[in-house]
């Protein structure tokens, strides 16, 4: 086992999640990343070793809109770690059509809620082993644009919807993982496993890549320096290292002043938390076990 804390990342071969990795990695630590593209993994290591080369990086691969790659990644890394010391949610899409996956769920519903709801669930005993492991889920404040959530509907819901209309759909999924997050700190009480979310801030990365003018307007915020993304990487990495939030549980923060923010409602009510892990518990029963 490694001298250093095991850091499992989803979503670290890109964007913020890349950064977040690379910084860590500088604190000391054992990555443990997930990757969907080989060659996106090769690149990220290089990066990594290049800032901290005695750095271990273990890469498990698989798709995280398919809850069965989900499944073996997950049993994988608990079969090889049986202590994490911290989980990072990193992974994210925001897709400006509909795309169902071959398993019938909505993709982005499948990547940014379901994905880090059924992870965690299968690495919650390598959690529980470290004492005191962190739960990071990257959120964000486009949740205050979700619309009218609806569960369970809202769950397996594959209607199609345009480009203006995927803002609603992808703040819906940044709510539930707000609301997850809550329940996930009482589901741990007692264990030493602390939850908390965190809202990166605008980032200019490759989140919008399917818009086709995406990389025009990317190349005009990097120019005016609007929407860094080292400071959404720094908020994750602050809630899985730093000291100060070592003891805190279900909370929601900011980037930038790492204070605590209220979610919209219905994002505190702890009778929708609990219908939502209840029923997010039912979709996915098949692949928990």
């Amino acid at each position: 086992m490694s001298e250093y804390p095991i850091i499992v990342i989803t979503g670290a071969t890109s964007g913020i999640g890349q950064l977040a990795a690379i910084e860590i990695a500088k604190r000391g630590a054992h990555l443990v990343l997930t990757a969907r593209s080989k060659k996106r993994a090769e690149a990220t290591e290089k990066l990594i070793k290049k800032a901290s080369p005695e750095t271990e990086v273990d890469f498990y691969f698989g798709d995280l809109s398919l809850m069965k790659d989900v499944h073996r990644i997950g049993q994988e890394i608990k079969e090889n770690y049986s202590k994490i010391d911290v989980l990072i949610h990193n992974a994210g899409l925001h897709g400006f059509e509909q795309r169902i996956t071959t398993e019938g769920f909505a993709e982005m519903i499948a990547v940014n809620y379901l994905t880090p709801w059924l992870l965690t669930n299968l690495l919650k005993d390598s959690l529980v082993a470290a004492e005191c492991a962190k739960i990071v889920n990257v959120a964000s404040e486009a949740s205050r644009n979700h619309g009218e959530l609806k569960i369970p509907e809202d769950l397996t819901d594959t209607s199609s919807f345009t480009a203006r209309g995927s803002s609603e759909i992808y703040g819906k999924t940044k709510l539930l993982n707000i609301m997850f997050t809550f329940e996930l700190a009482r589901q741990f009480s007692g264990t030493g496993v602390t939850a908390n979310a965190l809202n990166p801030g605008f980032n200019n990365t490759g989140l919008g890549r399917e818009l086709r003018i995406s990389t025009v307007i990317g190349s005009i915020f990097k120019l005016l320096h609007i929407g860094d993304p080292r400071r959404g990487a720094n908020i994750i990495v602050r809630l899985a290292l730093d000291s100060e939030y070592d003891r805190v549980t279900g909370g929601y923060f900011n980037v930038g002043t790492g204070a605590k923010i209220d979610p919209i409602y219905p994002g505190k009510d702890v009778s929708m938390q609990q219908r939502l892990w209840n029923e997010t518990k039912e979709i996915l029963f098949d692949y928990i076990i």
